[in-house]
């Protein structure tokens, strides 16, 4: 369950650069060379989606509880956007929500 966990964290990273890059650049003025590095990220992003063992809808559902945890660990930790206690509880409740779809994925 860890190996699965430490998967999903680095899909969504990549997935979260590979967006985040493209939003400084229309929104903040980056270079257009942020692209390069953006479009690397989503193809790392794609590759890492395709080692779940699950079949893809189910990987999807789950992966969203952690997609939406590192994203919110994002909007803190690079944006410095402090967090709520509502961003903390629906954070734990989407993780609970990813836990159940895959625990329930098992039998």
């Amino acid at each position: 369950m860890l190996k699965t966990t430490a998967l999903f964290v680095f899909t969504a990273v990549a997935e979260i650069i590979g967006c985040y890059l493209p939003y400084l650049w229309l929104k903040k003025q980056a270079p257009a060379w942020v692209l390069l590095p953006a479009a690397l990220s989503l193809a790392v992003f794609v590759w890492l989606i395709s080692l779940h063992p699950q079949a893809a809808a189910r990987t999807y559902a789950a992966y969203g509880g952690v997609y939406i945890g590192v994203a919110l660990l994002w909007l803190w930790q690079v944006d410095g956007v402090p967090l709520r206690w509502s961003d903390w509880l629906g954070a734990a409740l989407s993780l609970a929500g990813m836990m159940v779809i895959m625990w329930g994925s098992k039998t």
